[in-house]
């Protein structure tokens, strides 16, 4: 056993939330327009330092109010990974503890704390390049968008960018936007309403859409998710990619 132990390493936490949601039959990413250095100026997903006493979650749930003007967390959130410490911040080493929320499209009501602007970006712009992060927020996207097209495979949470009660028309049009696919309406309406413990018919019709009224669905009760955590109900078989069908 050695008599002393290397004093361990002594850095800054921060939280950056990668917050999801559908609009225009786009996926679409919600960032800043960071008010200080470094990257002044520049596009960044949000977040902020871990503060004494927090835990991520509450971390990230403030960053996200202070920096957006949400002042509830929508949706589903999850841990997504961890990032550095080194060679991520200009300002020394930092580590990150990425989440992904994913969520029904909902109003950016105003910037503040460090941030001049907040508001939604197609999630292609900033994967194709047209767009540049701060950081390695890129990087950090390209993971949350990988896990989000995973998840609507095996978990019934692509309905978490859909209200309470949706058209199946609605839940494919999540579907199609995540994976950038279009998805055949008639397969995917017996997939999707065949599929033990994933829908649960209202008995309701839709109002106030083009065409004809379509039954209203919610997510059956074992999948929903409790006290925040992932429902434990698993699609089986899975919704899959179509370029990962065999």
């Amino acid at each position: 056993m050695p008599d002393a132990y290397p004093e361990p390493a002594r850095f800054p936490v921060t939280v950056d939330v990668v917050a999801l949601t559908v609009s225009g039959g786009a996926l679409q990413v919600l960032l800043v327009t960071r008010l200080i250095a470094p990257f002044q100026g520049g596009l960044a997903l949000p977040g902020g330092f871990v503060l004494p006493g927090e835990d991520l979650v509450e971390a990230a749930g403030r960053e996200l109010a202070e920096e957006t003007g949400v002042a509830q967390l929508p949706g589903y959130l999850e841990q997504l990974q961890s990032y550095g410490p080194q060679g991520r911040d200009p300002r020394g080493d930092v580590l990150t503890v990425a989440h992904l929320l994913l969520a029904p499209n909902f109003p950016v009501l105003a910037a503040g704390s460090d941030a001049a602007h907040a508001g939604w970006y197609p999630v292609s712009q900033v994967l194709e390049g047209d767009l540049e992060l701060a950081f390695d927020h890129q990087r950090i996207l390209a993971d949350a968008v990988e896990r989000a097209k995973s998840k609507l495979e095996y978990s019934p949470l692509g309905a978490a960018f859909c209200g309470p009660e949706f058209t199946v028309a609605q839940l494919r049009a999540v579907y199609d936007a995540v994976w950038d696919t279009k998805l055949d309406p008639r397969n995917f309406h017996r997939k999707a309403t065949g599929t033990p413990g994933f829908l649960e018919d209202t008995g309701k019709l839709s109002t106030g859409e083009a065409g004809r009224p379509a039954a209203l669905f919610r997510l059956a009760p074992e999948a929903l998710p409790v006290a925040g955590e992932a429902a434990q109900a698993v699609l089986n078989p899975p919704i899959m990619r179509p370029s990962e069908r065999t």
